[in-house]
């Protein structure tokens, strides 16, 4: 039985051996609907036929304080490291037991993966929240490798520090590289200019609740997002927990292929990510490997990760993920040479104004391309609201939490679904579909969030091959908080 694998950004598993860690019983569901814990999910656990092996993980979710370049910030996290890494190995058990020591409920979504339904972590739909005291135990198999991650599906606890790298190892790893980088990119406010709470209580009141807030903006513009690049101003950015003031070094050596797995785990800040003075290979996105590409820079939106593999120069090379549209920066240096001259946090980096590739270039590896087969149901997922009314909505319903299936998109089992993505509104949601990957038209990538411009459509394919409920959403947390979600719902 393996213990949890951590990186050296990695934090040490805490037990308090009082805690209860007893299942949670799921809520309610309509009888037309699979529940989260019945015979279909086991079913589908069991067809995972994993290999047997457990990895093991403790979570303890308290309140704690972190250091940002010589300024404290009082933060919720997981123990007291920011950006933790988790690995284990594709087919294997993850028995991850969450202890809540925070003054509020939570829970953990462990994002991207297609595991069973009543472990994905999303209260009101397939489990209770963990109340403050208690403790609950996530165990499935994680069947497919990939770059995942983890955080709350609890209000906008995601914008604090409750957020983590999930690696799943392929057995059979075909990519060749040297080394591996995680790098976990974050936009940071808690602590320093209020909490997310304020945030949304700000932005839930309109242009004037934004106005009058001192937290949130109305000017963030961007090209490549189709205009209003984001909703909040954050003073920090961060890289593996880390502000540009204070920057993570990662030492190498020059020849070396490297592996960089990218996460963004922000809240509103979609990054423009480039190392200066090298290319990215473009191998996988949101965990699925992809026909290798070669670009300057990559735009990744929130909840979206990729893959790249760099062979690095001799020397000391700036790593900047610029957000994009607004002020700042998060920023590390690649060091391949004792004695090169460390790069400024404020250097200029050429290749974030070459080429830059956002997924829809991108080609699903034959491997993992979706088989061609007819289409069985066709679903519309109509995104709309303003931040005047700060009323964002999916097919005209904003998600109450308390009535979740409320405008529930049913699906069949086995069924080839195709689902159109309609962006009404005039801001760009990065959209993500819980317990699936779904195929961009044309043989595109497989993913499992994507960024929709506004006044854009999207339309892409999935298999129903993992019954349950599962949430789809923005993954703006503020706008998801604010309404911007629905269930996508097996029938009985």
């Amino acid at each position: 039985m393996n213990n949890v694998n951590v990186t050296r950004r990695g934090f040490v598993a805490m037990g308090i051996g009082t805690l209860t860690f007893a299942a949670l019983a799921s809520c309610a569901v309509p009888a037309r609907f699979v529940n989260p814990s019945g015979a279909p999910v086991r079913a589908a656990e069991v067809a995972r036929n994993g290999s047997g092996r457990v990895t093991k993980l403790n979570l303890v979710a308290n309140e704690t304080q972190i250091d940002l370049a010589g300024v404290s910030a009082n933060t919720w996290g997981y123990g007291s490291t920011l950006a933790p890494v988790v690995r284990m190995t594709a087919g294997d058990t993850l028995r991850a037991t969450v202890h809540n020591l925070l003054p509020k409920d939570t829970s953990v979504h462990w994002h991207g993966l297609a595991l069973r339904n009543d472990m994905d972590g999303v209260p009101g739909v397939t489990q209770k929240a963990i109340g403050r005291g208690q403790s609950f135990t996530y165990d499935f198999v994680a069947p497919n490798p990939g770059t995942y991650w983890f955080h709350p599906h609890v209000g906008v606890q995601l914008d604090r520090a409750l957020y983590g790298a999930l690696i799943v190892e392929d057995p059979h790893e075909p990519l060749s590289y040297d080394d591996e980088w995680v790098i976990i990119l974050d936009d940071w406010l808690d602590g320093v200019s209020g909490t997310p709470d304020d945030v949304l209580k700000n932005l839930s009141g309109g242009m004037a609740g934004m106005m009058g807030g001192g937290m949130t903006m109305s000017g963030a513009r961007s090209v490549l997002l189709g205009g209003d690049a984001g909703d909040v101003v954050y003073p920090y950015f961060l890289i593996n927990g880390h502000p540009s003031a204070d920057p993570e070094t990662y030492l190498t050596q020059p020849g070396k292929r490297v592996r960089i797995r990218l996460i963004n785990a922000g809240g509103d800040t979609a990054f423009r990510v480039a190392l200066g003075g090298h290319q990215f290979t473009v191998t996988h996105t949101d965990g699925y490997p992809v026909t290798p590409m070669v670009t300057d820079s990559l735009l990744i939106g929130m909840g979206e990760r990729y893959d790249v593999v760099v062979t690095v120069g001799d020397g000391a090379f700036p790593f900047v993920a610029q957000a994009e549209g607004k002020q700042g920066r998060a920023f590390a240096i690649v060091r391949s040479s004792a004695t090169a001259t460390a790069p400024d946090s404020a250097v200029t980096v050429a290749e974030l104004d070459r080429r830059v590739m956002a997924s829809e270039v991108l080609r699903a590896d034959a491997s993992v391309s979706l088989p061609t087969r007819k289409v069985d149901r066709e679903l519309t997922a109509t995104l709309s609201g303003s931040m005047m009314a700060y009323d964002w909505a999916i097919n005209g319903h904003r998600f109450n939490p308390n009535d979740p299936m409320a405008g529930a998109m049913p699906v069949t089992q086995k069924e080839r679904v195709r689902l159109v993505i309609r962006n009404t509104s005039k801001m760009w949601h990065p959209f993500h579909l819980h317990g699936h990957t779904f195929q961009l038209g044309g043989g595109g990538p497989r993913k499992d969030t994507s960024i929709i411009l506004p006044g854009r459509s999207l339309t892409v394919e999935f298999d129903a091959d993992n019954p349950g409920l599962w949430a789809a959403h923005c993954h703006n947390i503020y706008h998801a908080e604010a309404g911007m979600m629905t269930v996508v719902g097996y029938t009985a």
